[in-house]
């Protein structure tokens, strides 16, 4: 056992955290997702699915999926992808596009496949690119992040776990959706997801967005009924959801002037 990582959680959830933590000891469920343009399905926990239905998807130009990997969430948004609509899986680890493409190529129906690209950027400085502001029609982000339910069920990670990682995570979540969000579309949608259980990984990263970009920016709170409201989002817990997730989910608006 790491006592820092119990006390750390402990603080956050207090007596909660021991139903939480033996829920994150469990294996997650894992459902078939179909659908259309879906060829063979793809299983993958449905508090997964939730957070990729949650961006509102414009009838036409590019989604960008800036962290893809494995994906799961790309197939689901490329499911309910508009005929007139496209889809850019990013991924910056080339062992994990290898992977990200090996899972488009084999469920996604040819006619879909067409319409997404696979690319390898480092999603946190595009933003900074004249070529990429306000360029896509919505951005759908699943920040890599603490993963708690992965540290507690390995205990190599678990031993090496310090309240410096979710700190460190959170800098490049920062960065991350700062740079997601100026290459977002006025009037475009923009979700940003974790698997992190921390605020400060969560609410901490979405409270920064609209208090840097102010008036810019806009709450659109998911409307899914799993979870629990939290101050900017919603976050679907496993021990409260029969086992679904974590997953955090905040969806913005970039407003138009």
């Amino acid at each position: 056992m790491n006592q820092d990582f119990e006390d750390y959680y402990k603080a956050i959830y207090g007596e909660r955290w021991k139903h939480l933590r033996k829920a994150l000891l469990e294996t997650s469920p894992s459902f078939p997702f179909t659908g259309s343009f879906i060829v063979s399905p793809y299983y993958m926990d449905p508090a997964s699915v939730r957070a990729a239905e949650s961006l509102r998807l414009a009838e036409n130009g590019t989604i960008f999926d800036a962290c893809a990997a494995p994906g799961g969430k790309s197939l689901v948004i490329a499911a309910s992808l508009p005929r007139s609509a496209f889809l850019m899986a990013n991924e910056l680890s080339r062992e994990r596009r290898r992977r990200l493409l090996n899972v488009l190529d084999s469920h996604l129906s040819s006619e879909a496949r067409a319409r997404v690209t696979v690319s390898g950027f480092d999603a946190a400085s595009l933003g900074g690119k004249a070529d990429y502001r306000e360029r896509f029609s919505g951005v759908f982000l699943d920040a890599p992040c603490s993963s708690e339910r992965h540290v507690i069920q390995n205990e190599k990670a678990l031993s090496r776990w310090t309240a410096a990682r979710p700190r460190f995570l959170a800098q490049r979540q920062w960065a991350l959706l700062s740079s997601c969000f100026l290459m977002l579309k006025p009037g475009a949608s923009l979700v940003y997801a974790t698997c992190a259980i921390s605020a400060e990984e969560n609410d901490g990263v979405a409270e920064k967005l609209l208090a840097k970009y102010k008036s810019g920016a806009a709450l659109d709170p998911p409307d899914f009924p799993e979870g629990e409201q939290t101050g900017f989002g919603r976050i679907i817990l496993p021990d409260r959801s029969g086992g679904s997730g974590p997953m955090y989910v905040a969806r913005f608006i970039k407003r138009m002037f």
